[in-house]
């Protein structure tokens, strides 16, 4: 079973940059997005053989999620149940007969952290979000998580050390959700694996140079650790500022 996720930084623009070869190429069995800056209506979407299940932001060209799925799933829900993180289209959550399947683009911390408050009432309440969920059965999560790790998980980590997606808070909080039974997927199979990032800034030949962030994750519980097969950051696709993130299981 192949899942992939994809921050497309806009999928209108996306599209122009051989987003459906991209997506045919890839053949999902389920493909998430983040940051699809779209509102209901202003794409028409061809795929056959997938079922499509989107979140909208309320401020129009921003965030908003979506997941394409092959297998239609037991039940969908959008958003995590609090009115204050519910208005911008940041979490799908699909229900499985033996899993839960959630994709979420975590809000960014912005410049000066002037979010950075909201960003950590944001990790408690999604990590509580996802530990009930897994009281019932076990949970696979991916998205933009907006947060490098480790130092192994950037290019520069001595200059962005406070800049937004690298400060101690959000890492402490990546941190405590891998302490809470979860998995990163990718270290779990390349723990030491380092130069290999999903997004680059358009800015300053990030990308030529690859001075990049690994910020795209897929999470799981860790029961489901015997069911992981492989994990791999799609780096030679272009189309975005991020490239996709794959979790391949049993």
């Amino acid at each position: 079973m192949k899942l992939i996720s994809w921050n497309v930084n806009g999928l209108r623009a996306c599209m122009g940059k051989n987003f459906m070869e991209d997506f045919q190429k890839l053949d999902a069995d389920i493909f998430c997005l983040q940051e699809t800056k779209l509102q209901a209506g202003q794409i028409e979407l061809e795929l056959p053989g997938y079922y499509q299940y989107w979140n909208y932001a309320e401020k129009k060209g921003y965030s908003g999620t979506a997941i394409f799925t092959k297998e239609e799933p037991l039940s969908v829900s959008y958003g995590i149940g609090i009115e204050e993180h519910d208005h911008e289209g940041r979490v799908i959550t699909l229900e499985y007969p033996d899993f839960y399947f959630i994709t979420v683009y975590t809000p960014n911390s912005q410049d000066c952290l002037k979010r950075l408050d909201y960003r950590m009432k944001w990790e408690d309440d999604f990590l509580a979000y996802i530990q009930k969920l897994d009281e019932k059965k076990p949970v696979i999560w991916c998205g933009d998580l907006n947060v490098a790790h480790q130092e192994i998980d950037l290019k520069n980590p001595k200059t962005n050390r406070k800049n937004a997606g690298f400060t101690d808070e959000e890492r402490a909080k990546m941190t405590h959700v891998l302490e809470s039974g979860f998995l990163d997927t990718f270290r779990y199979f390349y723990p030491d694996a380092e130069g290999i990032y999903s997004w680059w800034s358009y800015r300053f030949k990030a990308r030529e140079k690859n001075a990049g962030w690994r910020i795209d994750y897929f999470i799981v519980s860790e029961r489901l650790k015997g069911r992981l097969e492989d994990a791999k950051i799609h780096t030679e696709i272009f189309g975005s500022d991020h490239c996709p993130v794959e979790l391949v299981l049993k």
